[in-house]
């Protein structure tokens, strides 16, 4: 015989009648008839090859082959039943689900603390892995499943659902004490003195580069690398200067050591937004992270 020729409450009235050693008791527990469950019984009992079960006092005995199936039975119908509830419910104490989340350098330097420190008290078994994807893989990996979610400022990233977590704006941070914020400009004078400073950039962060460039600073970059937050520490000990969210620039002022200037820069202000597949929308996992990372950083 086949799997294919079995039907899955056949294999349910199997496993009641095994458990309970009656069939009228197990068609009470699967709310059938007893004619409905005999019936059941003998095409079951045809299909097997083999009687399953035989009259005993009070009720019935299981054949050696019924033996040999009872565990397997219920190991799968305890399997499906399990997956089953899980794409019905999500207990976020319970769980051990791995979230996978494409987020640069920075953003796991502006997202992850928080986030850790929530999961640690709210959803102690759930793990989370950072995946960096090229932008244009993004939707494609959401919709396969490879990814649960992309963060981050991605408005290339098209054809998936969204929700917008935070304004940000690009600022340059230099080392506290530096001279070029000790004079009091603004407006264009400000702009036109960035010429008086040195950069260091980062290749990943193209955003960052096509600001540099549209104030034609790119002959002002001296140092290019492929990371985000080595660039502060390199600030804070020479007199270079970086273009950063001012977020993150924030977070690093608030330690001492470091200048914000907020120049009117081309291209400063942007969205960070949440992505996910529509194809997760119900799924109650994927609606739980959802969720808490909107409690944790929507403005």
């Amino acid at each position: 015989m086949h799997i294919k020729d079995i039907d899955l409450n056949l294999l349910r009235l199997f496993d009641a009648v095994y458990r309970t050693r009656n069939v009228s008791r197990a068609a009470d527990l699967l709310d059938l008839t007893q004619p409905a469950a005999s019936q059941a019984l003998t095409r079951l009992r045809l299909l097997i090859k083999d009687p399953l079960f035989v009259r005993a006092g009070g009720g019935v005995q299981p054949t050696p082959k019924a033996d040999r199936l009872a565990n397997a039975v219920r190991s799968a119908l305890g399997l499906l039943e399990e997956a089953l509830n899980e794409s019905a419910l999500f207990d976020p104490l319970q769980s051990h689900k791995v979230f996978r989340i494409h987020m640069s350098d920075i953003g796991e330097g502006r997202f992850l603390p928080d986030l850790m420190v929530a999961l640690q008290h709210q959803a102690p078994g759930v793990r989370l892995e950072t995946l960096p994807v090229p932008r244009h893989e993004i939707p494609q990996r959401l919709d396969s499943g490879a990814i649960d979610f992309a963060f981050g400022f991605l408005p290339t990233v098209k054809d998936t659902q969204r929700v917008q977590l935070l304004q940000d704006r690009y600022v340059v941070l230099l080392r506290a004490g530096h001279p070029f914020a000790a004079a009091r400009r603004g407006g264009p004078a400000l702009l036109s003195a960035l010429r008086q400073l040195e950069f260091v950039a980062v290749r990943s962060h193209s955003d960052t580069l096509r600001i540099l460039e549209m104030q034609q600073l790119q002959d002002r970059i001296r140092l290019t690398t492929e990371h985000f937050m080595v660039l502060p520490a390199i600030v804070r000990a020479t007199d270079l200067a970086v273009v950063m969210p001012r977020n993150i620039a924030r977070t690093f002022a608030a330690d001492g050591g470091y200048t914000l200037i907020e120049p009117a820069l081309p291209l400063r202000d942007f969205t960070v937004s949440l992505h996910w597949s529509r194809r997760f929308e119900s799924d109650p996992g994927n609606q739980w992270m959802r969720g808490l990372i909107e409690r944790l950083f929507k403005e």
